[in-house]
C-alpha cells in the first residue's frame, strides 16, 4: 500500500516542473535583474548593486504608486467584503428571480478588465461621454472626470469593486450554506435576536470564507493593472499609477528593466506581507465545528 502511494506522488512531478519553469525561474530571474542596469533589450548589462533600490527610495513616482496600490488594494477589498456579504445574505433567502440576480451580480467577473476599462472611457470622456451628455441634458456643466487624481482613482476603485464583488458573493454564499442550521436553532432557543445570531453565529462560522475572500480580493486590488492601463494610463501626470502599471512604464518606456524588476520586488513584498498578516489575524479566530 505504501509503495502504491509513493507511485502516486510521482503525479506531482509535472505540476512541479511547470511551476518551476513558469513561476519559480522567472521570479529568481527578476530578483537577479533587479540588481542590474539591463535595459530590457540589450544582450549586455552589468550588476550595479543596490543602486536601483536606493534610487527607488527617492523616486516620487514610486512613492505615489505605492500609496495608490495600497488604496486600490485595501479600498477595493473592504467594499467588496461588505457588498459581497450583503449580497450573499440577500441571495441566500428564497425569492423569485434569485438565480437571475446571482448571475447578474457575478456576470462582470467574466468580462475582461481591459474591456471594462475601455467601456468606461465612453462613459467618462469629456466630449461625447455618456456622463457628460446626461449633465448637459440636465443643464449642468461638463466635468473632466479623469483629470483629477481623486476623482480618477475613485472611478478606478468603483470599477474594480463592482467588477469583482461577485467573487466575494459566491464565496460568502457557499460559506452561509455550509453553516449547520442547528446553531441558529440553539441561538433562537436561547433568545438571541437576529443581529446577535449574525454576530455570534454567522460571522465566526464564516471565518474560512472571510480568509479566502479577503485574500483573493486584496491580492487582486494590489495587482490592479488592466483597468488603469485602459482608462487612465496612469495619468494625469503619473498620479493614478499602481506599482503594476508603473513598472511596465519603467520597462518599456523608460527602457530600464532592472528598475522595473526592483519595483516588481516591492509589489511582491507588499502582497506577501499583507497576505501573511491576514492569514495570522483571521486564522487565530477561526472556529472549528
Amino acid at each position: 500500500m505504501e509503495k502504491h502511494y509513493k507511485w502516486l506522488n510521482l503525479m506531482y512531478v509535472p505540476a512541479l516542473v511547470l511551476l518551476s519553469i513558469f513561476i519559480l525561474y522567472p521570479f529568481i530571474s527578476g530578483f537577479r535583474i533587479a540588481f542590474t542596469n539591463w535595459n530590457g533589450f540589450s544582450q549586455h548589462y552589468k550588476y550595479i548593486g543596490f543602486k536601483n533600490i536606493i534610487a527607488m527610495t527617492t523616486d516620487a513616482n514610486v512613492k505615489m504608486a505605492t500609496i495608490n496600490t495600497l488604496i486600490y488594494g485595501f479600498g477595493s477589498m473592504i467594499f467588496q467584503q461588505l457588498l459581497g456579504l450583503a449580497y450573499a445574505i440577500l441571495l441566500n433567502m428564497s425569492f423569485r428571480m434569485r438565480n437571475l440576480a446571482r448571475t447578474l451580480i457575478y456576470l462582470p467577473v467574466l468580462i475582461s478588465a481591459v474591456v471594462m476599462g475601455y467601456m468606461w472611457t465612453y462613459l467618462t470622456r469629456y466630449d461625447g461621454g455618456a456622463l457628460n451628455d446626461i449633465l448637459k441634458l440636465l443643464g449642468k456643466p461638463q466635468i473632466f472626470w479623469l483629470s483629477n487624481r481623486q476623482l480618477a482613482m475613485s472611478i478606478l476603485l468603483l470599477i474594480n469593486i463592482t467588477q469583482y464583488v461577485g467573487v466575494s458573493m459566491v464565496i460568502y454564499l457557499a460559506g452561509l450554506q455550509g453553516i449547520p442550521g442547528m446553531y441558529y436553532e440553539a441561538a433562537e432557543i436561547d433568545g438571541a435576536r437576529s443581529w446577535q445570531q449574525f454576530k455570534y453565529v454567522t460571522i465566526p462560522m464564516l471565518y474560512p470564507a472571510i480568509i479566502t475572500s479577503v485574500t483573493l480580493n486584496l491580492i487582486g486590488g494590489l495587482k490592479l493593472f488592466d483597468v488603469i492601463r485602459a482608462l487612465t494610463s496612469g495619468g494625469p501626470a503619473y498620479t493614478t499609477h499602481s506599482l503594476s502599471s508603473l513598472l511596465t512604464d519603467s520597462y518599456f518606456q523608460g527602457q530600464n528593466a532592472g528598475y522595473a524588476a526592483c519595483e516588481g520586488m516591492l509589489l511582491f513584498l507588499m502582497i506577501l506581507i499583507a497576505t501573511l498578516i491576514i492569514q495570522k489575524v483571521f486564522m487565530s479566530k477561526e472556529v472549528n465545528y
